[in-house]
């Protein structure tokens, strides 16, 4: 039995007294518990969040964007060992050899109580194009995903022709930069640093990442580079609602977007990959205007990826940062894989709203149908809450079906429940199922508060930590009071102990 089985079915009672409840009730109650957190010691942040529960419920707030730090230079210079030494464990593969590959591209990494994204540009190889031109075009995709750039450098040989074209696009992109003499592991060493400053950058920061050598201090300049919320994954306001089209190589993405467009906007080529870049359309369905971002599918596994194929990657999640709502694209002729769990999970992590659009359709049998149906309860229940239309991007089948569902999704994206119904809420459950003792104790629920929408992210006061599943029960009460179809929910907690009287 699984763990959320144990867990009581919605009581339709429990419904009806939260909607009747009035406004006024509600909110009488959640200042009754806020008031009780004075006996609890807060901390600034926890009080930015509790400030939030006042905001007007009908005000789009987002869940702030970590800022990104990107890691560029060209192969063999330390880039993958100075990535490991920054997140304090062995993440990407280091090899002494130019051009190893790696299996992802950016990591969550903390420094001095402070939360950021770390983009690792390695995991291309050297291709037909040159390698000047292709590190170039590498370090380009990852300065346009980043609010501060590391250019790592071999002291031991010096600045090259291939760091002087990619110092050019790192001049021109007017981001902050550090550079970082790498392989700097004595005071010999640094002297020999000294002739980075011919590059144009500034100061060169000597350490050595296999050695730890001055990395601290150098994490230490990098927080007084980034800023506290990032600029480059904030989201647009007004205009059409932009929609990131995902999925894998060749299930009909681009398809898909030139029949919503009316005309040939993008290559469409049997051979998968064909797409390299975003391609931004305004397209109108249904007497609705949409901005629409065709991507280049993700492959496999990236270190499967070489120059093109790889950088295609990193744009799909540049275009996924800059949407509000995923649709990703599902090839029914084929068993669903882990290609495509993977591109869904990319969006549970990205926070978007999500569509499941399963292309093909018109091509589908009944034997197919059944196999079909059968996946899609085992391998998406996790996403049961997503909305799924049947299209074909071939023939335009059913194409219209998008817009509710797309404006299903937003519609939950973007709300925002009121304080006293979420802790009228919580009251209800508590009193429904109790949270189990754990080593004598039962934890409890002090107060909660939705912190931000887009997506939804509630914060809850404990005194002690949640079960797992017993949040997957708050979220899953969650789904089936207010909805929230098509949009992931993040439960967060904020553990408090009891201020001690002097």
């Amino acid at each position: 039995m699984a763990d959320d089985d144990k867990y009581p079915e919605l009581d339709e009672q429990m419904v009806g007294r939260i909607q009747a409840m009035p406004d006024e009730d509600a909110d009488q109650r959640a200042r009754a518990l806020r008031a009780g957190l004075a006996d609890y010691d807060l901390d600034d942040e926890d009080v930015d969040v509790l400030e939030g529960a006042e905001w007007d419920p009908d005000a789009l707030t987002y869940a702030p964007a970590l800022p990104v730090l990107a890691i560029v230079g060209r192969p063999n210079v330390g880039k993958s060992a100075m990535v490991n030494r920054i997140l304090g464990r062995r993440e990407a593969v280091v090899e002494d050899k130019p051009g190893v590959t790696r299996d992802r591209v950016s990591y969550k990494a903390e420094w001095g109580g402070r939360r950021f994204t770390l983009v690792d540009t390695g995991g291309w190889e050297p291709d037909a194009i040159g390698i000047d031109k292709s590190v170039a075009m590498q370090a380009e995709i990852a300065v346009d995903l980043a609010d501060a750039v590391l250019f790592v450098v071999d002291v031991n040989v010096g600045a090259t022709a291939t760091d002087e074209a990619v110092v050019r696009m790192l001049r021109a992109s007017h981001k902050p930069v550090i550079l970082v003499a790498n392989k700097s592991d004595d005071a010999r060493k640094d002297l020999e640093a000294a002739s980075l400053w011919s590059l144009g950058l500034g100061e060169p920061f000597p350490a050595s990442a296999l050695h730890g050598r001055n990395v601290a201090d150098l994490l230490d300049l990098c927080m007084t580079k980034l800023p506290a919320v990032s600029t480059v994954a904030k989201e647009e306001i007004g205009g059409p609602r932009r929609v990131a089209i995902l999925g894998r190589p060749n299930v009909g993405k681009s398809s898909l977007l030139n029949k919503a467009a009316g005309e040939e906007r993008v290559v469409v080529n049997e051979l998968a990959g064909t797409t390299r870049d975003p391609v931004d359309e305004q397209v109108e369905i249904a007497g609705r205007v949409w901005t629409f971002v065709d991507t280049a599918g993700i492959r496999k596994r990236v270190h499967l990826q070489q120059g093109a194929d790889f950088y295609a990657s990193l744009r799909t999640s540049a275009a996924l940062e800059k949407a509000e709502v995923a649709v990703v694209v599902i090839d029914v002729t084929e068993q669903i894989s882990t290609q495509d769990l993977r591109i869904i999970d990319l969006v549970l992590e990205s926070g978007r709203a999500l569509v499941l659009a399963f292309n093909k359709w018109d091509l589908l049998d009944d034997d197919r149908r059944r196999y079909l149906e059968r996946e899609i309860e085992q391998d998406l229940d996790h996403v049961s809450w997503a909305p799924r239309v049947n299209i074909s991007a071939r023939t335009g089948r059913h194409l219209e079906k998008l817009v509710p569902a797309l404006e299903l999704a937003l519609e939950s994206w973007d709300t925002r429940i009121p304080t006293g119904k979420f802790n009228a809420l919580l009251a209800e459950l508590v009193a429904e199922h109790p949270h189990p003792l754990r080593s004598g104790k039962q934890p409890r629920i002090l107060f909660g508060t939705q912190a931000a929408n887009r997506p939804p992210t509630f914060v809850l006061f404990t005194t002690g930590f949640l079960d797992p599943q017993y949040r997957r029960f708050i979220t899953r009460r969650l789904r089936e009071i207010f909805g929230f179809e098509g949009t992931p929910i993040t439960v967060n907690m904020r553990v408090r102990e009891k201020r001690k009287r002097p």
